[in-house]
């Protein structure tokens, strides 16, 4: 329930759109928003919409400051490194930013550099930012390119926010993201969401664009897999 609140617009979500989301009766939604409002994780605001309520905030707080350091970041990269024998990473939204927040390398003579964990910017240009940009909504993609351009990194980046919007909309339908390279020549990469959807982290790999073209198919499946095993 608090994530279907998170997800809505800041006006809010009613008991009934809620109701829907879930597939549970509208009274227990009454009766959970009831519990959740009294301890400040909901409030009521309007016609009977909820939002975030204060109590939220050191969750919020909490999260950022452990997801840098977080097991689960570095795990799910070492497990996709070592399923699919490519450079892997974890990328996610921090702070408003889509930031790498964990990689490791594969087991090939040949691979992929790594991307620094930190490394932010150029979102359009990657599979992973193109996911996550995909998996937002058209206010947090409007907020997040406004500040960032889209830099030509190679002949093959998008740079139109037309063209832009025709592959995030190919990306919702499929729920993967690829690149061909747009980021590096050489390089192409692919990246599914890390997790429920819609997702704030996307798993992914770099290989050379020759290798990852002859396994897409098989590679897509093995990150898949691996990516629902959030538990």
């Amino acid at each position: 329930m608090l994530l279907a609140v998170a997800r809505a617009e800041s006006s809010g979500i009613s008991a009934s759109a809620i109701s829907a989301q879930l597939n549970l009766p509208r009274q227990v939604i009454y009766h959970l928003a009831h519990t959740l409002t009294e301890l400040n994780m909901l409030r009521k605001v309007g016609r009977g919409s909820y939002i975030l309520g204060l109590a939220v905030g050191p969750i919020v707080q909490g999260f950022r400051r452990q997801i840098g350091t977080s097991d689960m970041i570095s795990t799910f990269a070492d497990r996709a490194a070592a399923l699919t024998g490519e450079t892997a990473y974890v990328v996610g939204w921090l702070e408003d930013e889509i930031v790498v927040l964990g990689t490791a390398r594969g087991a090939g003579m040949i691979q992929a550099v790594e991307i620094p964990k930190g490394t932010a910017g150029d979102a359009h240009a990657r599979a992973s930012g193109k996911l996550l940009l995909a998996m937002a909504n058209d206010r947090e993609v409007d907020r997040y390119l406004a500040s960032h351009p889209l830099n030509r990194r190679t002949p093959n980046t998008l740079v139109t926010r037309e063209a832009l919007d025709a592959e995030l909309s190919k990306i919702r339908e499929h729920l993967y993201a690829t690149e061909h390279e747009e980021y590096e020549i050489g390089l192409s990469c692919m990246a599914v969401p890390l997790g429920t959807v819609p997702s704030m982290f996307a798993l992914g790999i770099s290989a050379p664009t020759a290798r990852l073209d002859a396994k897409l198919k098989e590679q897509l499946s093995l990150l898949q897999a691996l990516a629902v095993q959030t538990s």
